[in-house]
């Protein structure tokens, strides 16, 4: 009531709109007088920092990331308390919008073996790599985007953005994994579709020069790629249907956005596979126990 008034009381004055409400002038200014309530307060400070953590998210979270973040943060609040506080700032999550293919098939091209059969899982960075293409439009043209990503730490290793859907872009892509991750990969496997860029002789080659070695799943059943997919997912929605993204003007526009959020993703992002933690952290505590453990073998 007393918002209501506040918002009309310039046009029509405090006395007229308490009449027709049969509200006593001075129920509203004892309101208006009234010290905050205790949660009044902490709704005030927990709602800045709200807004604050779900803009650096790229506006993407929803509540039971922001939840996650806000605790992480040191906010020791309840995920019932977030929703609400979420609802009064206006604050919401994106959602993912159905997937258009991009896959083109060279059906006279040799195809590897399927060495992944669905198993999208690892133990240990540099096992299993899956990758996939996907494209995005802006005022220049068509975009192609292609990401490279660590089974094991969900960690996007490489990526290019290109105006073409190429091989190179994907050979690109590769040698910028290669330089984050090291020359040669003996036990690496990458995965893939059957799209003409991972069935190319020069794409084995390069694979064949690093040590690891091609798999590519069914031909026409999206499952037998879901995880990159997904990936390719995430960066549709979080970064192309987030709050105040896009449209880009220009590929190069669209390129430094890509880096920006792969940064994120990469480092800030929380993962609900991983414990909702950042690839990077997850990788981190990995080395750590790696590490840990090697010292204790050498002195027992």
């Amino acid at each position: 009531m007393v918002d209501y008034i506040d918002q009309h009381r310039q046009e029509f004055g405090v006395e007229p709109i308490c009449e027709v409400l049969a509200v006593a002038p001075s129920t509203y200014y004892a309101a208006k007088s009234r010290p905050l309530s205790a949660r009044a307060k902490s709704d005030t400070v927990l709602g800045e920092a709200l807004r604050e953590i779900h803009a650096a998210n790229f506006s993407v979270y929803g509540t039971r990331k922001m939840w996650k973040a806000m605790r992480r943060a040191g906010h020791d609040v309840g995920r019932d308390q977030v929703a609400r506080l979420m609802r009064n700032e206006g604050l919401y999550g994106v959602r993912r919008a159905k997937k258009v293919r991009t896959t083109t098939r060279d059906d006279s091209a040799p195809r590897s073996p399927d060495l992944v059969e669905r198993n999208f899982t690892a133990s240990a960075p540099n096992e299993l790599w899956v990758t996939d293409l996907t494209y995005v439009p802006t005022w220049q043209g068509v975009a192609y985007v292609c990401f490279i990503t660590d089974v094991f730490s969900r960690s996007i290793v490489g990526w290019r953005v290109a105006s073409n859907m190429r091989t190179e872009m994907v050979l690109d892509a590769l040698e910028m994994a290669r330089w984050q991750r090291g020359t040669r990969f003996d036990d690496l496997r990458l995965h893939s579709d059957a799209g003409s860029q991972f069935t190319s002789i020069r794409y084995g080659e390069r694979l064949d020069e690093i040590g690891a070695r091609p798999s590519i799943g069914s031909i026409g059943d999206s499952f037998d790629n879901a995880l990159a997919e997904s990936v390719n997912a995430l960066y549709k929605t979080e970064l192309m249907r987030g709050p105040g993204r896009g449209p880009w003007k220009t590929i190069d526009d669209l390129e430094l956005q890509t880096l920006a959020w792969v940064h994120w993703h990469n480092n800030e992002r929380l993962h609900s596979y991983l414990g909702d933690v950042p690839p990077a952290e997850f990788e981190a505590i990995y080395d750590a126990t790696v590490s840990e453990t090697s010292l204790v073998e050498l002195t027992s």
